[in-house]
């Protein structure tokens, strides 16, 4: 009979679109006031995959990952996405947002995001969350699944991976 065992701890990465660069640093500080320090930020470079965000957020937004220096519990990811979605409301200005925080699990085998919306290939968690496995790691970088949104799915994006799960394999080296 199988037994069940105590989650693997992950790193936390957060994905954030923003079109209020003046936002940044108080994001920052409130995120890293519930998460803990960041251990890595990519570049801020512009969203261009997708016009989907630009009338809500009032222009082109910029996209950078974060990475934080503490693991969590897998599990955790539910009550991280709800209170992500309570800063976005924080920071909206007329109901619209200008800032989307996407939270996720990066381990070595995948990267997992927390959504709101239900499709065919997510998991309920709780409280109207959803995981999806967005991508995965074979041969040695991140591969895209057929869901997979084109910025996720991007060289420029996996390359930012590829660098956090290396310091991520650090992290996890760091705490056993």
């Amino acid at each position: 009979m199988a037994q069940a065992k105590e989650f693997k701890k992950v790193a936390l990465i957060i994905g954030i679109l923003s079109t209020r660069e003046d936002l940044h640093d108080n994001l920052i500080k409130e995120l890293e006031n519930n998460f803990g320090p960041i251990e890595a930020e990519s570049q801020h470079e512009e969203f261009s995959y997708t016009d989907y965000y630009d009338s809500e957020m009032g222009g082109r937004p910029t996209r950078y990952l974060l990475l934080f220096k503490n693991l969590i519990d897998p599990q955790n990811l539910a009550n991280i996405k709800t209170l992500t979605n309570s800063l976005e409301k924080k920071y909206a200005q007329d109901e619209n947002r200008k800032i989307n925080i996407d939270p996720g699990l990066l381990t070595q085998a995948s990267l997992i995001l927390a959504t709101c919306k239900d499709r065919s290939h997510r998991i309920p968690l709780k409280d109207g969350i959803y995981a999806e496995t967005t991508l995965i790691y074979q041969n040695h970088d991140f591969q895209a699944l057929p869901w997979t949104y084109a910025d996720y799915a991007s060289s420029s994006i996996k390359a930012i991976l590829r660098a956090f799960r290396e310091k991520y394999k650090s992290l996890l080296k760091n705490n056993l």
